[in-house]
């Protein structure tokens, strides 16, 4: 019985170890990381664009009705799963693009994520999202 229970909380630790304030790769984006129910979302709080211009709009949205919603607090990861080792199974949406990808996100240490978005597997790109204290 205690093994179980201290393998409950290490899954536990692992899942929120994504759980933050995080800085992109492009850009000085800041991404504010945090559980939403069972699942993992993740919204925009700034970026150098938005530093310039805080009310900057979804102008590359593929949805034309989108287009004219502020990027600050836009909602980019949604519906990620906890699958014992990464959070997976929902989407990652990307603002300079306009695309929305199946995501995967992995603490690899406890001040940096990879983050993995796929169009289909192998069509992937990833990045390393770094802490922000």
């Amino acid at each position: 019985m205690m093994i179980l229970m201290a393998a409950a909380a290490m899954a536990a630790s692992g899942a929120d170890a994504v759980v933050g304030t995080w800085r992109t790769e492009n850009k000085n984006g800041i991404v504010e990381v945090s559980r939403c129910g069972a699942s993992l979302c993740g919204k925009l709080m700034t970026s150098d664009g938005l530093k310039a211009n805080p009310d900057m709009r979804d102008v590359k949205n593929k949805d034309a009705g989108l287009r004219t919603r502020k990027l600050m607090g836009l909602g980019l990861i949604n519906g990620l799963k906890w699958d014992g080792q990464s959070w997976s199974g929902g989407t990652i949406y990307n603002a300079e693009d306009g695309g929305t990808y199946k995501a995967t996100i992995s603490a690899t240490d406890a001040d940096h994520l990879k983050l993995k978005g796929c169009i289909v597997w192998p069509l992937c790109k990833s990045q390393t999202w770094t802490r922000v204290r």
